[in-house]
């Protein structure tokens, strides 16, 4: 059976390629910009070279997709590129397709990034195909970013704030991903699935979980979010940053806290209860140190 993967170069995308090749699944294939990211898939996936921004580079890309995993990453034509992908896969007719949302969209419906999904969830349960929406929350793997900042500084610098989210494991989520392109009746079909960890973390706790993972002092680097801002214009585009920071005050509004029926949804579709944080930091800081 086809699949396309949108998105499968990035760290969710890539989870769900790995997670379908080691299920045994054939006839993979994985959109990409990148012509060089496209000769750098595990074997057994085909890089496609096109890009949703420009539908010159369309042809032959969807045509014969049955499964379609749907995942466009943060930028500012999100939401462009969102529709695009669902209008191409209406006029293929694909069978299945998996959204890759985001946790309590309507939460944040002034952030660009959630406002994107939002909008593609609205036109994705009209568009008449047989859907599974996924809703993770902050992502584990977020923390490679600020591998230096922790080891070599000891801070803990992204400002999730002080009431708590319930972060997520990337390989929980390409479990979700994988089970909901696989499954082989409805029962996952025209849902939206939230994807939470175990337990709420504040930024305190995030630190203090590195902190014992690595065996060395880690602090919280605060919720100065200007101050954040200003810091993370050197690493990204300033609407970025911008995006982000509204995002990051709406965690500390209590925007992005979920309740227990998100845990539970999680073990329904991943089929075990989510990776927690520190199993998360203690394997990866065996290889940080």
């Amino acid at each position: 059976m086809s699949t396309l993967i949108l998105g499968g170069t990035g760290t969710v995308g890539g989870a769900v390629v790995a997670e379908l090749l080691a299920r045994g699944e054939s006839d993979l294939r994985v959109l990409t910009r990148s012509p060089e990211k496209a000769q750098e898939l595990p074997k057994g996936a085909e890089g496609v070279v096109a890009d949703l921004t420009d539908p010159t580079t369309f042809a032959g890309v969807f045509e014969g997709t049955e499964r379609l995993f749907l995942l466009n990453p943060v930028a500012m034509t999100e939401l462009h590129e969102g529709l695009t992908a669902l209008e191409e896969a209406k006029r293929v007719g694909v069978g299945r397709l998996v959204y890759l949302s985001v946790h309590l969209p309507e939460s944040g419906p002034h952030v660009p990034h959630f406002a994107s999904k939002l909008a593609v969830e609205r036109a994705l349960r009209e568009s008449g195909l047989a859907y599974t929406i996924l809703q993770p929350n902050n992502f584990y793997q977020n923390d490679f970013w600020f591998r230096d900042a922790i080891v070599d500084h000891g801070v803990y610098p992204q400002p999730v704030g002080d009431r708590g989210i319930p972060r997520v494991d990337v390989r929980d989520i390409a479990v979700a991903a994988a089970n909901a392109l696989t499954a082989t009746d409805s029962r996952l079909e025209r849902r939206a699935f939230p994807l939470v960890g175990p337990e709420k973390l504040s930024g305190e706790d995030c630190a203090r979980i590195w902190s014992q993972a690595l065996g060395k002092p880690v602090a919280y680097g605060g919720n100065d979010l200007e101050a954040w801002e200003a810091q993370a214009r050197q690493m990204l585009p300033a609407w970025m940053a911008y995006d982000f920071r509204i995002m990051y005050a709406m965690f500390h509004a209590g925007g992005f806290t979920g309740s227990p029926d998100d845990l539970n949804a999680t073990e329904e579709i991943v089929g075990a209860r989510p990776r927690s944080f520190e199993a998360f930091a203690r394997e990866v800081a065996a290889g940080w140190k």
